[in-house]
């Protein structure tokens, strides 16, 4: 729409008595201005001459210096200082070096979804902007502008650009899967489902993620992780896979083996440890240990605990520090002796065996939560490409700077 010409006053001839007063004004105002200009120059050369370098350099000027980088477009320190600043606001200094790298990539995710939208003409325009800032009571302010603009983007790409996309159907298939900690357990499933027990009543008891497993009904190929699809699309309807080995994939139970080395009423205990993720595998490690295998070499090949780093060594621990499948054992061991696994569903290991049930295959329709969750993976794919295929620079030394800034407000 074009902007609305305002009319324009007819100009009036000066008199000379106007101008000879308007030219002592504007004599006065060079006055002024120059007055101002010589103290700001003091008062900056006095700080600099007593700190070093002054105030402006120190406090102002890296505000305003570019941080990040997202081709065509900059964010200044500034910028940065005061989105951290909010994604931080009422939590204590140590919680700002964990939300750094998250507000900086944020910062890239918001521009590239905008840079992106721009160039689908896909935009968002001021009102819409300032209603959402209302409706979330949210100051209007650059940093909450720009996040809401990405947000609303982010919507209208999905809805206008990425939902028209899809097909009404799509080849699926309908499975069953169970993520099991062994070979050996994936085996008892198998056997078990064979001999006419339900499936979803077996994942409740031997699986080792039931919230994961079950009934996924019907799926595409592309929701499935490539280990499950290729297994899922290749089985006949109603046919069993042999057990499949995930080394990605993550569950919630492990198996520690503990030896306490030292105790010490004050102190608590001092352990080594490994933590494997099956059963089967600490039977296995325990084997070496009791004939004589060396802990810390095992440790650092076997153990999926941080502490493998240093060979399974933990230090001192007191109760509580470990939760309280560890508890219960270690703290009950005498010096040197070496603990039957102890299984804790507290912590997550990685590496399973998938059994999966083909019921069909074939084209079928689209649900709801399907086409919802292929549009957000077509979307977070987007971005990812279009991040492969951008300039995009983040100056570290400002960003530390950025965040002492920040813990200093704390």
């Amino acid at each position: 729409m074009a902007k609305k010409q305002k009319k324009v006053k007819p100009k009036e001839v000066p008199t000379k008595r106007q101008l000879s007063r308007w030219q002592r004004q504007k004599k006065m105002q060079r006055v002024i201005i120059i007055a101002a200009a010589v103290f700001l120059a003091g008062i900056l050369g006095y700080v600099g001459y007593d700190v070093g370098y002054g105030y402006y350099d120190t406090e102002i000027r890296p505000l305003r210096e570019v941080m990040i980088e997202v081709n065509d477009a900059s964010f200044t320190t500034g910028y940065y200082v005061k989105l951290l600043d909010a994604y931080t606001k009422g939590e204590d200094a140590s919680q700002v070096y964990y939300m750094a790298d998250v507000a900086s990539r944020q910062i890239v995710r918001d521009e590239l979804i905008r840079q992106g939208a721009d160039s689908l003409g896909i935009s968002v325009e001021t009102h819409e902007v300032d209603e959402s800032l209302e409706e979330t009571d949210l100051p209007d302010e650059d940093i909450y502008r720009d996040a809401i603009t990405a947000i609303l983007l982010n919507e209208k790409l999905l809805e206008d650009y990425f939902g028209p996309q899809l097909a009404d159907t799509m080849e699926q298939a309908h499975v069953q899967v169970m993520l099991v900690e062994s070979k050996e357990i994936a085996n008892e499933v198998r056997a078990k489902i064979e001999s006419g027990q339900e499936f979803t009543a077996l994942t409740e008891e031997l699986s080792c993620n039931p919230e994961v497993g079950g009934d996924l009904d019907w799926l595409p190929r592309e929701l499935m992780s490539d280990t499950l699809g290729d297994v899922a699309f290749s089985l006949e309807p109603g046919e069993i896979s042999q057990p499949i080995y995930d080394e990605s994939t993550s569950k919630s139970v492990g198996y520690w083996l503990i030896q306490v080395t030292d105790t010490d009423e004050e102190e608590g205990i001092q352990a080594k440890v490994m933590l494997l993720g099956s059963k089967e595998e600490a039977d296995g490690i325990k084997a070496k240990l009791d004939s004589g295998e060396d802990f810390a070499d095992l440790a650092t090949e076997y153990s999926q605990h941080e502490s493998k780093d240093n060979g399974g060594e933990l230090g001192w621990i007191k109760q509580g520090d470990m939760g309280d499948a560890f508890d219960e054992v270690a703290f009950n061991l005498t010096s040197n002796e070496l603990s039957e696994p102890v299984r804790d569903t507290s912590v997550q290991t990685t590496g399973g065996y998938w059994v999966v049930k083909n019921l069909d295959r074939g084209e079928h329709e689209l649900s709801e939560d399907a086409k919802e969750a292929l549009n957000n993976q077509h979307f977070s794919d987007w971005i990812e490409e279009r991040e492969e295929n951008s300039t995009i620079n983040i100056d570290g030394e400002k960003e530390l700077w950025a965040v002492q800034r920040v813990m200093e407000g704390k």
